[in-house]
């Protein structure tokens, strides 16, 4: 008797919860051909731009004390990151450690999604164009630095921006400088106003100052970040391929390559963007080129100087890479992208 009133109560429970999973189930159904509709190129900016404001907002103070240290500002470069941190707060409290993460954020949605998008689309123009050049990690190395260029160019004032605002640290000392006769700039106020500051000083071409060293840089790093992970992942066994472990640490392996090889010409670029921020304090920085600039760099400043702030991109690199890569694999999968040429690729290897 209790058997039979216990199976009927389970049977309630069952007839109750169907129409449940059934309401469940059809939102699924209508919610996948919503996104089904999307194109697979608006879904990679989507991928692409979520991936790189979550990978840049996790090191955002890192990047902030980096910037201070290339940039030579009194009484930053010679501190560690956590002393300078503690610095950074006690001048202008936490949240002066995400000072130019809104211009950060805003320059680096366009630039990751118009970077990995461009990476699928002319990864693809090159298998279907030029199938004699294979189907293995170089096609990523040349793909990867193509949509290096492309997304720097169409996003570069958002980056010197992001530098200028960043370059500053507001000084509590203000009357004792001004008894001594120290004249400082005028803060810039939010993205607009450097924008429109650099614009009225130097026209277009201003908006673009330090963008050879950049375009320099860019070019060989996207791509080596591109090869070293697709040919990282490779030699993952293929039960493992979907592991977000495999991902993240194959991921900032690439990070690290790629920056170490490129980092002298970033700090090129940081200094050339800050040139016309230079105080009675420090020396003034003008540079005719990327390679002009290198080599002021080594007689003035000594070749230490083309490595200054490198520890702490290491530390702000492994994460940002790592996350980059692992959640734009991650959305991709989301969104139903289909992976670009994959079967061939292992196929090849």
């Amino acid at each position: 008797m209790e058997s039979s009133t216990t199976s009927t109560g389970l049977a309630g429970l069952v007839e109750n919860a169907s129409p449940i999973r059934r309401r469940r189930d059809e939102e699924s159904e209508s919610e996948s051909p919503r996104v089904d509709a999307i194109p697979i190129y608006a879904k990679e900016l989507i991928a692409g731009g979520f991936a790189g404001a979550l990978s840049k907002t996790a090191v955002a103070p890192l990047e902030r004390v980096k910037i201070l240290w290339q940039t030579r500002i009194a009484g930053f470069h010679s501190l560690g990151v956590c002393q300078s941190m503690n610095k950074l707060v006690k001048h202008e409290g936490f949240l002066g450690l995400y000072k130019g993460n809104g211009a950060s954020v805003i320059r680096i949605i366009p630039y990751a999604a118009l970077h990995f998008m461009t990476y699928e689309r002319y990864k693809s123009w090159i298998l279907n164009n030029y199938p004699a050049l294979g189907t293995g990690p170089f096609i990523d190395l040349l793909a990867g630095s193509a949509a290096g260029g492309t997304s720097v160019l169409c996003t570069y004032p958002l980056d010197l921006a992001r530098t200028k605002l960043a370059y500053q640290v507001v000084e509590t000392r203000s009357i004792e400088d001004s008894i001594k006769g120290v004249r400082s700039r005028p803060a810039h106020n939010g993205i607009k106003g450097v924008l429109t500051s650099v614009y009225k000083e130097g026209g277009v071409r201003g908006l673009y100052r330090g963008a050879g060293p950049t375009l320099t840089g860019i070019l060989p790093y996207a791509g080596l970040k591109f090869y070293m992970y697709e040919k990282l992942k490779m030699h993952v066994p293929e039960e493992h391929q979907k592991s977000i472990l495999m991902r993240l640490s194959c991921g900032a392996l690439a990070g690290l390559f790629g920056q170490t090889l490129t980092y002298p010409l970033d700090v090129v670029k940081r200094q050339m963007q800050v040139g016309s921020l230079q105080n009675a304090g420090h020396e003034n920085v003008r540079y005719r080129n990327t390679f002009d600039g290198l080599r002021t760099i080594v007689r003035n400043q000594g070749w230490r100087q083309l490595f200054a702030g490198v520890s702490i991109n290491y530390i702000r690199i492994v994460p940002s890479a790592a996350i980059s890569f692992t959640t734009y694999d991650m959305m991709k999968a989301w969104l139903g992208i289909p992976p670009q040429q994959k079967s061939r690729s292992v196929s090849a290897a």
